[in-house]
């Protein structure tokens, strides 16, 4: 089948970018592996128009309905390739169906190295949270307990003392930290655990502390998370030839979204950026004016 736009990724950035094409009136497709960090996040707090928060779900379904109501058309599937051709992309997903566009807008995002505890993922946006610019007001002199990797979990404890100063740091992988951040976390009085944690525990989504290896309890009332290796989803950039950073975020135009590759845009965390949801929300409309724009002016040729 054939369109005007392709959208990989049906996030946060994907979403406000289908609202706008489809806005536009143009023949539009999102191609969505429902598998991204908006799927998980059960409260965003920083939003305008939501004072008591959102949920990643609702946020997302919400936005699918008003995409659906300009028309713009969703797949739930895995985009496998996308190969760029005279005519525009060619893109083939999982299950086998293959698909034609004009432009392409990679919003696939990235993903957290999160533990493999299921207590945690009840607990995300609520009172464990990953982005201390958006959610470092919610641990606001709350015991607040940071688990993650070496150097990583330990600046994420620094950074939090702007927040509160009842803090401790579970280095759960027992990666080495280094002496100088060893002793910052010592001026800051911020107790340091180098122990693995054996369980959560957890209350209707609400952190209450951890059960470490040696069967020792931490408890506190918020949590952060600061592992470090995220996963950045640019590989179908990757096939492209799209231009990326070191740490494979994708490299775009900061007025028009566009990256080095004509008609191929790219908007949300898998960008190098502040990764804010109210950020990718802006980029997704940004990328789409620009993708408006090029079609319009293919129509004038």
């Amino acid at each position: 089948m054939n369109y005007e736009c392709i959208i990989v990724g049906g996030g946060i950035a994907g979403l406000q970018a289908a609202i706008q094409l489809g806005r536009y009136k143009h023949k539009v497709l999102v191609i969505d592996s429902n598998h991204g960090r908006s799927t998980l996040c059960k409260s965003y707090h920083n939003i305008l128009g939501w004072p008591n928060g959102i949920s990643g779900q609702d946020l997302r379904k919400i936005g699918k309905m008003q995409a659906e109501k300009m028309g713009v058309e969703f797949k739930s599937d895995v985009v496998d390739s996308v190969e760029k051709t005279e005519k525009g992309f060619q893109i083939m997903v999982k299950s086998g169906f293959q698909y034609v566009s004009k432009r392409l807008l990679l919003a696939t995002g990235v993903m957290d190295r999160i533990p493999a505890f299921p207590e945690i993922l009840q607990c995300l946006g609520i009172s464990i949270y990953v982005c201390p610019d958006c959610d470092g007001y919610e641990v606001k002199n709350k015991r607040t307990i940071v688990i993650g990797a070496g150097n990583v979990g330990a600046n994420m404890a620094l950074t939090l003392t702007y927040w509160t100063q009842d803090l401790t740091y579970i280095n759960h992988e027992q990666i080495e930290v280094s002496e100088a951040l060893l002793n910052e976390l010592k001026v800051h009085q911020i107790h340091y655990v180098d122990e693995s944690i054996q369980k959560v525990i957890a209350e209707s989504s609400y952190l209450q502390g951890f059960i470490l290896q040696s069967g020792k309890k931490i408890m506190g009332e918020r949590g952060f998370i600061a592992f470090g290796g995220n996963e950045v989803r640019s590989n179908l950039a990757k096939q492209l030839g799209v231009e990326l950073l070191e740490n494979q975020h994708i490299v775009v135009n900061p007025r028009t979204k566009m990256t080095n590759i004509p008609n191929v845009w790219a908007a949300g965390d898998v960008v190098a950026h502040s990764e804010q949801v109210t950020i990718a929300m802006g980029e997704g409309s940004a990328a789409a004016i620009w993708i408006h724009k090029s079609l319009m002016d293919e129509r004038v040729v």
